[in-house]
């Protein structure tokens, strides 16, 4: 039996926050537009410098509507989200950086713990449910990406797909699943992980996983890639790279999505953040570029395009996409995230996971 720890790090959905709310919707998208479309004239020749830790091919577009609404100039370094976090923490107070985007929590909370994230305007974290922002208002989510199996549809039954993330270090996996050991959001989740099991649990389940043979890949989308054309049956990934892979080949993509049982751990949802650096000379245009990643316009963008979950009060996911798992890697409670994200790092280092 898996022992838990007495203080659950994940909030549960409640179905009142989980619901439309027209009215109060309504009035903050409209202060919304207001803030965004009316900067033009006070923000005329001013520029940002964004870190950002989503792809260029995913928020590159948000990026030039704002340009091109406010006039604003953003010089935009991308990277990935743990990267950046770290480069951040060694340039401290001498960092140039007015934003910071994350693929997930846990490197925005690294910022937090080290002091160097502002707080972000009330009406931009009133965009989204209390439990999609930091506890002390420094980061706010703009996205939700949930943690799946994807599977080979040619060479896995649905009758065999397994209840639970834990079934995956059984012998009827030997060598068939890949996981992507360095990726951020992987990272975030696998914390989460220890922190409902223990680490003594987590850490027996990744060696587990690596003495059954899993596999490590880089990046979500290259175990996408290899699941459908059959080099590897299973993978745990983001769900909305197999919906982009759909999307894209059609009936030539031969990969599905699986969710695990509810309440599994193997089936958490992980929210992009976005943060401003307390350095930033220019917190007004800064809180107007996170207002915009959380206006309507955008987060339709995100669901209908990139198919990730929408977080923004009011804005419905896109009709492909199944209901957004209840458990959400948000705002954790976490009494270091510095530390927390250390040791994180280390077990899958140790667990040699990278070198298969």
């Amino acid at each position: 039996m898996r022992n838990r720890p007495t203080t659950r790090p994940v909030r549960r959905r409640s179905a009142a926050s989980r619901a439309v709310l027209p009215l109060l919707g309504t009035l903050l998208v409209s202060i919304t537009v207001l803030a965004t479309a009316g900067c033009g004239t006070d923000t005329d020749n001013r520029s940002l410098t964004v870190y950002s830790g989503r792809s260029e091919k995913l928020v590159g577009p948000i990026f030039e509507e704002f340009e091109a609404v406010t006039g604003v100039d953003l010089q935009v370094r991308y990277g990935s989200s743990n990267d950046l976090a770290l480069a951040l923490s060694a340039e401290g107070d001498k960092t140039r950086a007015d934003v910071f985007l994350s693929r997930s929590p846990g490197p925005a909370g690294y910022l937090d713990d080290l002091g160097m994230l502002a707080p972000i305007d009330a009406a931009v974290l009133d965009r989204v449910d209390p439990d999609d922002r930091s506890p002390d208002g420094t980061w706010v989510g703009f996205a939700g990406r949930a943690r799946v199996l994807v599977y080979n549809i040619d060479e896995v039954p649905v009758a065999e797909l397994p209840a639970s993330v834990f079934d995956l270090t059984g012998p009827g996996y030997r060598d068939m699943v890949a996981i992507p050991g360095s990726n951020s959001s992987f990272q975030d989740w696998f914390t989460v992980f220890r922190l409902r099991n223990g680490d003594g649990v987590a850490t027996k389940w990744l060696d587990d996983m690596v003495a059954n043979g899993a596999r490590f890949y880089p990046k979500n989308r290259a175990i996408v890639e290899a699941v459908g054309r059959g080099e590897i049956r299973f993978g745990l990934v983001n769900h909305y790279y197999n919906h982009q892979e759909v999307a894209a080949n059609g009936n030539a993509q031969r990969s599905a999505n699986h969710g695990f049982a509810e309440g599994d751990d193997g089936g958490l949802m992980i929210i992009a953040t976005a943060a401003i650096l307390e350095q930033s000379d220019d917190k007004k245009t800064a809180n107007q570029l996170l207002a915009h990643l959380l206006s309507n316009s955008q987060q339709r963008y995100l669901t209908d395009t990139v198919f990730e979950y929408p977080l923004a009060i009011g804005v419905e996911a896109a009709d492909t996409l199944p209901p957004a798992p209840v458990d959400t890697v948000g705002a954790v409670e976490l009494d270091d995230v510095a530390a927390e994200f250390t040791q994180t790092i280390s077990i899958i280092e140790a667990s040699g996971v990278l070198d298969q």
